[in-house]
């Protein structure tokens, strides 16, 4: 079952993030340069299987577009939704 969440963007800690019945979900990202490292995404276990952990990173590789960034994919379900989804 997929929700749609408000995601935003905490530039200051380095994540794109989403607040489900009061769980921090997130993405964390560490910036090298024109290089955006996606490094952890994590959605607490009361809230998964809800599509958030995939918005997040959509968010994440949008911005990264966006600002004309290589994405490093360090995070393990950051590379698979990459394989899934490779015109994003």
């Amino acid at each position: 079952m997929n929700i749609p969440v408000n995601i935003s963007h905490n530039a200051a800690a380095q994540r794109f993030e989403a607040f489900v019945n009061g769980q921090l979900c997130r993405t964390e990202y560490r910036r090298h340069g024109d290089t955006l490292a996606l490094v952890h995404t994590e959605v607490p276990q009361a809230v998964e299987g809800r599509g958030i952990a995939a918005q997040l990173v959509h968010a994440a590789l949008a911005y990264a577009r966006a600002q004309s960034f290589t994405v490093q994919p360090v995070c393990s379900y950051v590379r698979a939704y990459m394989r899934r989804h490779p015109s994003e």
